[in-house]
C-alpha cells in the first residue's frame, strides 16, 4: 500500500509505503504539526484491505489536518471497504494506478531530511541525499540515489545510490544493519556491535562494500 500526503496548495510531499497497518503511529505523528490542509491518496495494487484494517489507517488520518481521503485500487474488495466508511474509493486498473505513482514519485524532492524514528515495515526513498535524524529500526528499509546519512542507529536496510552510484555511501552513528547496498553491490551487516564511539561509513572498495571510520578531517 503507497499513500501520498501532500499539500492541498503546493507539490509532493511524502509518499509512504506501509506493510504493517499495526505499526502506523509513529508514521503519522509527524504529520501532526503541519497546519495547512493536507490531502491523502491510498493506492492499493493487488490487495485486500478490510475495513476494519481501513477504519484503523482512517483514525489516524483524522488526527491529522486532512481535508480530502481517497483510494485507487484494483481490488474490489478494497474498494468495498473504503465505501463501507465513506471514503471516495474508485476502482481502476492496475497499470492506471502505477501511471498515477509514478507522477507522484517524479515530483519527489532531490533530498530528503527526515526527522524520527523509521520503524519495522516503513519505506523512506530519496531521489538524492537522505538524511535521517534518529534510528532506523530493523525491518524498516531506507534508500537514495545518491548518499544516506542516519544520525541514530542503523539497524535496518539501507540501500545507497539506486541509480548505480558507485561513489555513494552509507553513514551512521551506530552501524549495525541487517543488509546494506551500494549500487549493484550487496552485504550483509556486521555480526558484532561496533566498538567505536565515533561514525562509520560504508564504500565501495575494489568491487566490494567496507566500512570505516567516518571522520572530519581538520585542514587547518
Amino acid at each position: 500500500m503507497e499513500i501520498v500526503i501532500k499539500h492541498t496548495k503546493s507539490k509532493y510531499l511524502e509518499i509512504l509505503s506501509l506493510l504493517d497497518l499495526d505499526n502506523i503511529h509513529e508514521t503519522f505523528k509527524r504529520f501532526s504539526s503541519i497546519k495547512e490542509p493536507l490531502e491523502a491518496k491510498i493506492f492499493a495494487v493487488n490487495e485486500s484491505i478490510s475495513s476494519y484494517q481501513l477504519s484503523k489507517l482512517k483514525n489516524h488520518f483524522d488526527k491529522i489536518n486532512i481535508s480530502s481521503l481517497c483510494i485507487y485500487s484494483n481490488n474490489r474488495n478494497t474498494i468495498i471497504s473504503g465505501k463501507s466508511l465513506k471514503i471516495n474509493s474508485a476502482f481502476i486498473e492496475e497499470q492506471e494506478i502505477k501511471n498515477k505513482l509514478l507522477l507522484f514519485d517524479s515530483k519527489k524532492k532531490d533530498d530528503i531530511l527526515h526527522k524520527g524514528t523509521v520503524r519495522s515495515g516503513e519505506r523512506l526513498s530519496s531521489n538524492g541525499n537522505l538524511c535521517i535524524i534518529g534510528d532506523v529500526n530493523p525491518g524498516a528499509i531506507v534508500s537514495a540515489n545518491k548518499n544516506i546519512y542516519v544520525w541514530g542507529k542503523l539497524l535496518g536496510i539501507a540501500f545507497a545510490g539506486k541509480s548505480g552510484n558507485k561513489s555513494a555511501s552509507i553513514a551512521s552513528l551506530y552501524l549495525k544493519p541487517l543488509q546494506l547496498r551500494i549500487a549493484d553491490v550487496i552485504a550483509i551487516g556486521p555480526k558484532d556491535k561496533p566498538k567505536n564511539s565515533y561514525p562509520e561509513i560504508a564504500v565501495i572498495d575494489k568491487q566490494t562494500i567496507i566500512i570505516k571510520p567516518h571522520l572530519i578531517e581538520n585542514k587547518n
